[in-house]
């Protein structure tokens, strides 16, 4: 394998990584809108990268139908041993592409979800498609990773667990570093209810949820531990119908970010047990920790691996880092299979118009995982 792209002379497969090549389908994806949730437009992209991965790999990819929308699953044959593991749906809506369309921009690749991570996918697709061997290889590109990846769950365990190693092409942290730990994260939903009455005729006779909801915020925003660098931050408040009607329902999302042990089991203690001082007032809380941590100890194998490849194909440095925000990299290190993430695109601006891949590093970026497959 030619880290740099330079074809190897006793190769029949073996093919050159091309930028433009890169670019050319990273323009088609990104244009292809994908909006979570969103069925119809998710099976469309889902057609459009299967059509991809078969003109890239020379085989079809199986689509596998989901109720948030399908997932594209590929394999070299052989027997399993390496899973790289990605998402096609994005969180931009329907429309984002109309007024932000895929453009090149001070060397900078621009549009919605170019970062977050259709130019992993690209990548990683290239990466492959440079192997002279492909046997034991798997790809799997889902559709609800950033809605919590609740029909894909299963799928992304069993598929880890029979290839032995997951690399994930989520977005790289700053500066092109991989994830080696990553924090458990969820998001609870305090709904308080109580009673609509006239704001002005009879106060008295109604419960306000909106009141309850206040005095509850303040105290659930004293749950998290720096010490323990648990966050947990109320995020969105939606509360009553009208001005002149006490509001009978207010609702609280909370962002919870956990990287200790019982970390989990206590903020699940502490929702449990909310209580209201407003007469006549219920709390229902919903939601929780849905993405257990990624301890550094679930990279401690596959990161040496990587920085070996890295030094022998002559790529520079790779650092690793751990950082707050969850991927599919939790479910599969929480399974015990060795997990590798951030190995995706360098750039930045996530989930914001501004959202960037820098061009420059994409040629680089598919030869490090190129060279990191062909150890595995």
């Amino acid at each position: 394998m030619h880290a740099r792209g330079v074809p190897d002379p006793g190769s029949q497969n073996e093919e050159v990584i091309d930028l433009q090549a890169m670019l050319a389908d990273l323009e088609l994806l990104v244009n292809t809108e994908s909006p979570s949730l969103d069925v119809p437009l998710l099976t469309a992209s889902a057609s459009t990268l299967a059509s991809v991965v078969a003109r890239r790999l020379g085989s079809a990819p199986a689509i596998i139908d989901g109720p948030a929308g399908p997932h594209v699953h590929w394999s070299g044959g052989g027997t399993p041993k390496v899973l790289i593991v990605g998402h096609h749906d994005t969180v931009f809506p329907a429309g984002s592409c109309a007024a932000r369309p895929f453009a090149i921009v001070d060397g900078r690749a621009m549009g919605p979800g170019v970062f977050d991570m259709k130019a992993g996918i690209v990548q990683a697709l290239h990466a492959v498609a440079s192997l002279a061997d492909r046997s034991g290889v798997e790809l799997l590109i889902t559709s609800d990773e950033e809605v919590g990846s609740l029909t894909s769950r299963d799928l992304i365990e069993a598929r880890a667990i029979a290839c032995g190693s997951v690399l994930v092409c989520e977005p790289s942290a700053d500066g092109g570093a991989v994830k080696i730990a990553r924090k458990g994260t969820g998001t609870f939903e305090v709904v308080v209810h109580g009673k609509a009455s006239h704001a002005g005729l009879e106060p008295e006779k109604g419960v306000n949820a909106l009141v309850a909801a206040a005095e509850l915020i303040t105290h659930i925003a004293t749950f998290g531990d720096l010490s323990t660098a648990t966050t947990v931050t109320p995020t969105v408040a939606v509360a009553g119908t009208v001005d002149n009607v006490v509001p009978a329902e207010a609702r609280v999302k909370v962002d919870v970010r956990v990287e200790q042990p019982g970390e989990k089991e206590r903020l699940e203690g502490l929702f449990a047990s909310l209580v209201t001082s407003v007469p006549g007032a219920t709390i229902e809380v919903l939601g929780g920790i849905n993405r257990p941590p990624m301890p550094a100890t679930a990279s401690a194998t596959l990161f040496p691996v990587a920085v070996a490849a890295a030094a022998a194909a002559g790529l520079g440095e790779v650092r690793g880092v751990g950082v707050g925000g969850g991927s599919d990299g939790n479910f599969t290190a929480a399974r015990g299979v060795p997990t590798l993430d951030g190995l995706g695109a360098v750039g930045g601006g996530a989930h914001a118009d501004h959202e960037f891949v820098l061009v420059d590093s994409m040629v680089a970026r598919a030869q490090l995982l190129a060279a990191l497959i062909d150890r595995l």
